[in-house]
């Protein structure tokens, strides 16, 4: 009996661990896993919802539709990269500069700046695009003010086809161009400042140290921060949908000029009640998501093997 309770005693402890964290794994299967699965599921069939109506296979019907027949899934595309580009990548254009500056030894409150940088990422979005929504605002907002000075007319921001992607892309790089900056701030204070001190006794100058030195050695740091802002980018939603009005305010304002894929996605769910092409719209964007992800890959270590090699022949020719 003794050795019976000594045995159980033994099996309790070695399951006791996997009872603990099986409420993440239950959690995870059921709100992660299983709706992953049913999404799958769902583009490759027409369904439209909670109605009574049953599912019909179609096969990769939803998808050749949106592929060769839907204008709108090519507009939501066109939408989408336009913003990728001017409102995503242009972050960092912006980012690297300003992390260089800050991790300047002879500024003064850096870690005051690095918090103001910071606090629009971690702002309510609805609460930015509120405000935002009344600096663009034709009559009364702060833009259209300022430029009055320099003599150029009213701007209708959120009503002209041509400035609603510039407005979107506006608020995506105020938003987001802090967080950017903080985390290349982290890869620059890895580099160490021996590096940089070298290259000033060899009389290089400020630019050319960066771009030998910062921008071959935070190239890991690049490739993470561009491959979040490609997701981020071909998923937004949150700014063109409250900017232009939300679902009460159309599909992205005028001729759709803020539509992106993901608003697409989410008006095909819940006001189309289309779910099988919604689905399929999903799995679109992530093949695009997976694939510039690659690309991104690609390039980041083409451009280290370049550095790499550039550096060994350094080393060769330099005199022993």
């Amino acid at each position: 009996m003794k050795l019976f309770n000594t045995k159980l005693k033994l099996n309790a402890q070695k399951v006791a661990p996997y009872l603990f964290i099986s409420p993440f794994y239950i959690l995870f299967c059921i709100f992660g896993i299983f709706p992953l699965l049913f999404s799958i599921v769902l583009s490759v069939n027409r369904w439209g919802g909670i109605d009574g109506v049953p599912m019909e296979f179609v096969g990769f019907e939803n998808f050749r539709y949106l592929l060769f027949e839907d204008l709108w899934f090519w507009k939501t595309i066109w939408v989408t990269a336009w913003l990728l580009v001017f409102g995503s990548f242009t972050q960092h254009l912006i980012a690297i500069p300003l992390a260089i500056v800050l991790n300047n030894k002879f500024i003064r409150g850096r870690d005051l700046f690095k918090t103001v940088f910071f606090m629009p990422y971690i702002t309510n979005a609805v609460s930015i695009t509120l405000i935002f929504g009344y600096l663009f605002s034709t009559e009364y907002g702060l833009f259209n003010y300022l430029f009055s000075f320099i003599g150029i007319e009213k701007i209708r921001w959120l009503q002209d086809e041509n400035t609603i992607p510039v407005a979107i892309a506006i608020l995506v790089n105020w938003r987001y161009i802090g967080w950017n900056t903080v985390i290349y701030l982290a890869g620059l204070q890895a580099i160490p400042a021996e590096l940089y001190e070298s290259a000033e006794i060899d009389g290089a100058k400020t630019f050319a140290k960066h771009w030998r030195i910062t921008i071959p050695l935070i190239l890991p740091i690049i490739f993470f921060a561009v491959t979040l802002s490609i997701i981020g980018g071909m998923q937004l939603f949150d700014e063109p949908f409250l900017l232009t009005g939300g679902m009460g305010g159309g599909t992205g304002g005028t001729n759709r000029a803020g539509f992106t894929a993901a608003f697409y996605v989410i008006w095909l769910l819940r006001r189309a009640n289309r779910y099988g092409k919604g689905s399929a719209v999903s799995w679109l964007v992530f093949i695009m998501i997976l694939t510039m992800t690659f690309i991104n890959r690609f390039v980041t270590t083409r451009l280290e093997g370049t550095n790499q090699k550039t550096h060994r022949k350094k080393k060769q020719i330099e005199p022993a």
